[in-house]
């Protein structure tokens, strides 16, 4: 666990560092920009180390329904985050919230607090979404008034539902090797 809780304090230290000390982090110069890298993905492998090396200590159980909400959530964090990748023109919800790619991590934290009820997932997925809706309030903060992107055309509505679906087979194949069905038994 202790992996875990270390991995968790660089990821969010190292994002925060940004948000909370822009001065001190630009007069780090470029070479600042490779640490903070260096130290927010340490954080994402002790993060990960962390979390299977951990004892299960369940905190509750969730009926088995959850499992289908968490299936359907993931869809959704797939398409908001992918929704913010088109350029110029937006699909929803990127041309309705300023920040959708911490709006799916949110939705993706969720989803698996509903399906995990145990110490470390509760670390985990609650210290990411805990992560996000304070990264999210530094941004506005710092940057003030936001103009709605255009609303892109149907051919990005188009790629954007097949790059989900793709990469909702990819991280369903990922659980499955890991070990971790995603759906019901």
């Amino acid at each position: 666990m202790t992996f875990l809780i270390i991995g968790l304090i660089l990821w969010i230290g190292g994002h925060y560092f940004t948000r909370i000390m822009p001065e001190r982090r630009q007069a780090m110069g470029p070479s600042g920009r490779g640490l903070m890298a260096l130290i927010i993905s340490a954080g994402l492998v002790m993060m990960v180390l962390g979390y299977r090396a951990a004892d299960v200590v369940v905190l509750w159980a969730l009926p088995s329904f959850a499992i289908h909400l968490n299936n359907a959530l993931m869809l959704l964090a797939l398409w908001v985050f992918g929704s913010s990748m088109a350029k110029d023109a937006k699909a929803w919800p990127a041309y309705k919230t300023r920040h959708p790619q911490l709006l799916a991590v949110k939705i993706w934290a969720l989803a698996h607090l509903l399906v995990n009820g145990d110490l470390a997932s509760v670390l985990l997925f609650g210290g990411l979404m805990g992560w996000a809706v304070g990264e999210v309030i530094l941004i506005n903060r710092a940057v003030t008034g936001w103009v709605a992107p255009a609303h892109a055309g149907r051919a990005t509505y188009l790629r954007l539902a097949v790059i989900t679906l793709v990469l909702y087979g990819l991280i369903t194949g990922l659980h499955l090797w890991l070990g971790v069905s995603p759906f019901p038994t």
